[in-house]
């Protein structure tokens, strides 16, 4: 039997379901965005899928935008976990930081070597889903958040954002303008492309070499460091401040790498590290940058969020 997602025997899909099935991917990618973790995000999809197919075919007919429809009801899903999500995290054991992802190219899905992933499991790494962006996010109330990403990210308007937030147009406009505030306070000085991939590089020769001064050195004075186990494994007990101290725990907790190898990858489109242990992803650190130095830190060791990290 066929799945709805499955061509038939011909190996074609119906036109309609086609055009129904090709918004998953920026179902996703709404998702992720609204709320940092990718597996909340395919639940949410998969939910929205199921209310679609839950429809007679003429409900489905009577609807002129399926995409609206999809994106509207994966946005109010999103709006209800948002707040719940809230409530969660205050009980979350340590830090909780959005779940971090790879590089597209490199995400397979534990596929065989030399396919490529299917382009609807991917999330689209660009500025907005850079970890720092996230971090943001995360500050904003859900129907800040909501409208933000909906209109500044995905360039719908204040009107559609209205109805999937319950709120008129110009409330929404108003929780857009809150957050682009939020977004504006955060933004620092840009570095680079180039320039943070060296940065890396060298935070990585540095740390390895147990260079004490050299992390210094590539650090902000005004640096945070933040860890995120999820209870499960040592973690940063609580977010570090300054870049000499930030460089003197992480020379203090080398011990903890030994044995591990420490890969320059990219994480959520930014330059970052990630270390394994026999193969398997076991930490994954994302960056900030400004004027020339490493400003933020984010280690995700929460074994939960790095399994998509071990198959790419």
């Amino acid at each position: 039997m066929n799945t709805p997602s499955e061509p038939d025997e011909s190996g074609l899909l119906d036109p309609g379901l086609s055009a129904v099935i090709s918004e998953r991917r920026q179902l996703i990618n709404v998702a992720y965005r609204l709320l940092g973790s990718v597996a909340d995000a395919e639940d949410v999809v998969q939910e929205t899928y199921a209310r679609w197919y839950a429809m007679s075919p003429r409900e489905q007919d009577a609807i002129k935008s399926p995409g609206g429809w999809l994106t509207k009801v994966a946005g109010r899903i999103c709006l209800d976990q948002l707040g719940s999500a809230r409530a969660r995290r205050e009980t979350y054991v340590g830090e909780w930081i959005p779940e971090p992802v790879p590089d597209p190219t490199e995400w397979i899905g534990g596929r065989p070597a030399g396919r490529s992933a299917d382009p609807a499991d991917r999330v689209t790494l660009d500025e907005s889903i850079s970890m720092a962006f996230l971090v943001v996010l995360e500050s904003m109330t859900p129907a800040e958040r909501v409208a933000f990403v909906l209109h500044d990210v995905f360039r719908y308007s204040f009107a559609e954002v209205a109805d999937i937030v319950g709120r008129t147009p110009a409330a929404c406009r108003q929780l857009a303008s809150s957050a682009r505030r939020r977004i504006g306070a955060s933004h620092a000085r840009a570095t680079p492309a180039a320039r943070r991939a060296d940065l890396v590089r060298d935070f990585k020769q540095a740390w390895e070499a147990k260079d004490i001064d050299a992390l210094i050195g590539l650090l902000d004075p005004e640096a945070t460091a933040l860890a995120d186990g999820g209870g499960l494994v040592n973690a940063v007990p609580h977010p570090l401040g300054g870049g000499e101290q930030i460089a003197r725990y992480l020379i203090a907790v080398t011990g903890l790498t030994r044995g591990q190898t420490i890969l320059e990858r990219t994480v959520n489109g930014q330059p970052g590290l990630v270390f394994q242990q026999d193969g398997v992803t076991v930490s994954v650190i994302a960056f900030d940058f400004a004027d020339d130095r490493i400003t933020s830190l984010w280690g995700v060791r929460n074994p939960e969020k790095l399994r998509r990290w071990t198959a790419a």
